[in-house]
């Protein structure tokens, strides 16, 4: 095996130190779930194990479909940043009448995938344990075996208005102003529910090279505008065993791959923007994995957009090259304009009635 990268070793003394720290200071294991999702064969839990002071109040008796601690609370976007994971801290995910062991990695992340679970389609809950903390509840969305649509949607610049390209603006965003202050892109959450209406069972799931710290606040964002419930494959920020920077284009590239393995029975219509690396990043799949795509719809952002995200010079749209030629291509400004191509081109389909639409968790 080789040898860990020198960021990795530094910042692993920094945390270990860190935790060393407040653990002696009385701090304790703290268990944060994230909605998960399977098959009849698999389930696939996330989980962070962090440090919180002993006594704090932690995760209510269940915490909400988002992923959200209750009460929801907008705090200043650095906060989230300012954790100290766990490493190394056993935990056993319950599934039903089955207990499954792990451990949190480097960064207090867990990523357990069971199979044999027993879970029926549709929305489902497992327990998450840490070593000295109370269960925790995790959603997990389990899709049946005669689904064969879904969606795949980045985030930022595409469901939500971060313009994540521009350096200073995307910090004063992520680390400065709260949750509540993003915007919603107009028409993204009706043309998703229209979508997922017509057919029933079928999953969304929310990819992203952002950090794992924020998922609660994006998911409570997700959810308060409308959009449908869904997990989140997020990133880890900082140093890794081979750099100082993990790779935002690998994560999503990897991500795509895997879903692609995870649900062989299902094609994807991928959704993204054109102002970072989605449309590169679908075409290259779709070229690999024709089967596997339905279609890519890609959000065009405004000109203004475009220039702050490009500082110098716009990006190139699909007109010049990087369209897919396997798979139909969408581009439109907004929602409202990619759920009317995708209807001219017969790619919507029929919505199905409420009462056949599988239940959705409640929320809290």
């Amino acid at each position: 095996m080789s040898r860990p990268h020198a960021a990795a070793i530094i910042e692993d003394a920094f945390n270990e130190q860190v935790e060393r720290l407040l653990r002696g200071r009385g701090w304790g294991n703290r268990v944060v779930t994230h909605i998960g999702y399977g098959t009849s064969t698999y389930v696939r839990v996330f989980a962070r194990i962090v440090l919180g002071r002993r006594g704090e109040a932690g995760p209510p008796e269940r915490q909400d479909a988002t992923g959200a601690l209750a009460p929801a609370r907008w705090d200043r976007g650095w906060r989230v940043f300012v954790t100290a994971p766990a490493a190394g801290v056993p935990v056993v995910v319950t599934i039903g009448d089955r207990e499954v062991y792990g451990r949190s990695d480097r960064g207090g992340y867990i990523d357990v995938v069971a199979h044999d679970h027993g879970l029926e389609p549709g929305w489902q809950q497992v327990v998450v344990a840490a070593q000295g903390t109370d269960p925790v509840p995790a959603d997990v969305f389990i899709v049946g075996d005669d689904v064969t649509y879904g969606i795949v949607s980045d985030i930022d610049d595409t469901v939500i208005t971060t313009m994540l390209p521009r350096p200073m603006l995307a910090a004063w965003n992520t680390f400065v102003r709260s949750g509540k202050t993003r915007r919603a892109v107009a028409g993204m959450a009706p043309m998703y529910r229209r979508l997922l209406s017509a057919h029933p069972g079928a999953p969304i799931v929310y990819l992203s090279t952002g950090a794992w710290n924020t998922t609660p606040t994006l998911t409570r964002f997700l959810v308060e505008g409308g959009y449908p419930l869904g997990p989140l494959l997020m990133t880890d920020w900082g140093a890794t065993n081979t750099g100082w920077f993990r790779s935002g284009q690998e994560h999503k590239r990897t991500s795509l791959h895997r879903l692609a393995r995870d649900f062989p029975h299902i094609t994807w219509l991928l959704v993204g923007d054109d102002g970072q690396h989605d449309p590169q990043l679908y075409a290259e799949f779709a070229e690999a994995r024709p089967d596997k795509v339905r279609a890519v719809c890609i959000r065009q952002l405004t000109p203004a957009e475009q220039v702050l995200s490009h500082p110098i010079g716009r990006a190139e749209g699909p007109q010049r090259g990087w369209a897919s030629k396997t798979v139909p291509t969408f581009l439109a400004s907004d929602g409202h304009g990619l759920l009317r191509l995708l209807d001219e081109a017969g790619m919507v389909g029929e919505p199905v009635a409420a009462d056949e639409q599988p239940s959705r968790p409640p929320l809290t």
